[in-house]
């Protein structure tokens, strides 16, 4: 097939790209800075300078194009910017969505996330609400994860990843990223809050996968939520920092999620079943 990856030079769509490109498909990937065109070109892409806000020019382009499918790995959280992210993910999927409308593209996968759900006791399935009443500074997050999800499902074939806690290379718990750095510091307590994780590599794996998979949402996590005061020491020892100071209590939302869907139904096989083999793999 013929797929545009839009966000591609983000940590997911770097890993994704070689995937697709060794699988036989002609990958055409988008940045918005002219420099990292380059780096798409070594992945095995041809790359397309254009800016998500930029409507016209996102049309123009994928009328061009013409692709079979478009994957969204569109984010923007390199200054932790949560409003900004939440615009690109209501904006910028608004105008993508409407461009491969446009070219005649019936299938998009897109990037979202497994922790905006609602509070409840145990892990997070995919019929289980977004947590739409939450209040800021987590309200911008979920809403824009909410309008990003209602707009890809216009298209007939809108494919949601929802995908857990990213750690690898390039993300913020990398060894050189901001959580390792927090760590360090002793500034991260463990708290009761119930995380999911999954390595980068899988999700791009996932991501990989789902070109075959039928239109819904998909929760791509590990096989083990756990409580911070259960993973964090486990990480911090992976780093070589002093054991985190633990703190009583979880945010709203701290809940989970469940992959048993992507599991049992889809037969998503992570390489990394659980973070602990995972940090060992990506921190060790």
């Amino acid at each position: 097939m013929k797929i545009l990856v839009a966000g591609a030079t983000g940590v997911i769509g770097r890993l994704l790209i070689p995937l697709l490109v060794d699988a036989g498909h002609e990958v055409v990937g988008t940045t918005r800075h002219p420099a990292k065109a380059i780096a798409l070109e070594g992945l095995g892409a041809r790359s397309v300078v254009v800016d998500a806000f930029d409507r016209g020019r996102l049309i123009t382009t994928l009328r061009a194009e013409v692709p079979d499918v478009v994957i969204h790995q569109l984010t923007d959280l390199r200054r932790q910017d949560f409003a900004a992210n939440a615009r690109l993910r209501m904006e910028g999927t608004r105008n993508l969505v409407d461009a491969a409308r446009a070219a005649g593209v019936r299938r998009m996968m897109a990037q979202s996330i497994a922790f905006a759900y609602a509070p409840g006791p145990e892990p997070a399935r995919e019929e289980d609400p977004l947590d739409l009443e939450t209040p800021p500074p987590r309200r911008d997050t979920v809403r824009g994860v909410h309008s990003l999800e209602r707009t890809v499902a216009e298209l007939p074939e809108g494919i949601i990843l929802r995908y857990g806690t990213l750690y690898g290379p390039g993300t913020w718990y990398a060894s050189d990223g901001q959580v390792a750095e927090q760590v360090r510091r002793g500034a991260r307590p463990a708290t009761d809050g119930i995380t999911s994780f999954v390595h980068a590599a899988d999700a791009a794996g996932a991501a990989r996968s789902a070109l075959t998979w039928p239109p819904g949402i998909v929760n791509v996590v590990d096989d083990e939520p756990a409580a911070g005061t259960e993973w964090l020491p486990v990480y911090a020892a992976a780093i070589g920092a002093m054991p985190p100071p633990i703190q009583c209590g979880r945010q709203r939302g701290e809940r989970g999620a469940s992959n048993a869907k992507a599991r049992r139904e889809l037969g998503w096989q992570p390489r990394y079943p659980s973070w602990r083999e995972g940090f060992l793999a990506a921190l060790g």
